[in-house]
């Protein structure tokens, strides 16, 4: 039988043993010093003027009357250290750091909480299957995480210090930023994305003060662009007849005016001055190129300004040259009292298409 209880060590008490009290009140510092034990602190070397039943968490490699005692407990008992040889699972309180220490067999590690946070009801951090730290004080490692009602309804609460800091939710691969939504630096709702963790993209945002959601320039719907007021008008094209650009196109130059439409609609717009005196084909180029196989419409329209009641118009052979320009033809040549007024100014109107 041994002499020794299994736990604590408390010496058993012998048959016919002389001086019995000795062997009880070994036991009885045991227990003192290990039932609600209270450390003053941890440390390597005896301090200089220790009190009786001060007790002490021995860090390795201790040095003085304390060497080889790493990870056991001091007492001081009256005129001597006791060593303690402690169990996997003692729980001390380490006054100085007003802390919980739990022994795993081999260290003593710090426990959750302090005195402080034990008051509060605070945990420092927790982990879950996964290792807390300093920055994400609250780590879980778990196929899925519920967050569910107590009756009634929910809400997730994300709470930020000032307007310049962030309160958001951040999707990683790898530990490495990929989406991010929320308040990231300011207090517009944004959606932002990355390939890299690196840079990012703002895919979205809405003002905070309107509430008016602003997409990213390309954004598209089924993959199609998108358009609004900014690229409704602009350069129109086109890829196999499936429109690639704005919707409408408007231009100008020393041949006249034009309007590009996306479907492949085209009208353009020009003054002719036409040479009333003289009956050869007279050519005005379109400002903008038709599609060559296709019909253009060619109108004339009426001269502009007062009519000149000395000059007569005579009669107009009109027809579309191709997709070049307009082209006509007089039948008779005007006749003018005045031979300075050999020109008679018209409209010219083309529709037609551009693709």
């Amino acid at each position: 039988m041994s002499e020794n209880s299994p736990n604590l060590a408390l010496p058993y008490l012998l048959a016919a043993q002389a001086q019995k009290h000795v062997t009880v009140n070994e036991a009885l510092r045991i227990l003192d010093a290990a039932v609600q034990a209270v450390v003053r602190d941890a440390r390597d070397a005896p301090p200089a003027s220790p009190a009786s039943g001060d007790r002490h968490i021995v860090l390795a490699p201790a040095t003085g009357v304390w060497a080889g005692w790493g990870g056991s407990i001091a007492l001081f008992d009256d005129t001597v250290w006791r060593r303690i040889v402690p169990h996997e699972g003692w729980i001390v309180f380490d006054q100085a750091a007003e802390r919980f220490l739990v022994f795993d067999g081999t260290t003593w590690q710090a426990g959750p909480l302090s005195t402080a946070q034990l008051g509060a009801g605070l945990l420092a951090g927790l982990g879950i299957a996964a290792a807390a730290d300093a920055t994400n004080r609250l780590a879980v490692a778990s196929p899925a995480v519920l967050l569910t009602h107590a009756g009634a309804g929910h809400q997730l609460k994300i709470n930020k210090a000032s307007v310049g800091d962030t309160a958001s939710v951040l999707f990683q691969s790898a530990f490495s930023g990929r989406a991010e939504m929320g308040l990231a630096g300011a207090n517009d709702f944004s959606l932002k994305v990355s390939p890299d963790g690196a840079a990012w993209e703002t895919a979205l945002s809405i003002a905070a003060a309107t509430g008016i959601p602003n997409l990213r320039t390309g954004a598209t719907i089924g993959g199609s662009l998108t358009y609004r007021r900014a690229n409704i008008l602009g350069t129109v094209s086109q890829s196999a007849g499936v429109p690639t650009g704005a919707v409408i196109e408007r231009g100008a130059n020393a041949s006249g005016e034009y309007v590009r439409f996306a479907d492949g609609t085209q009208i353009c717009t020009r003054q002719l001055n036409v040479d009333v005196t003289s009956t050869s084909t007279q050519v005005f180029p379109f400002p903008a190129a038709f599609a060559g196989d296709r019909q253009v419409g060619v109108v004339f329209g009426h001269r502009t300004g007062a009519p000149n009641a000395a000059l007569r118009m005579p009669n107009i052979r009109a027809f579309g040259q191709g997709a070049s320009g307009w082209a006509l033809q007089l039948d008779i040549a005007g006749i003018s009292s005045d031979p300075t007024s050999i020109n008679e100014t018209m409209i010219g109107t083309a529709i037609g298409r551009w693709f």
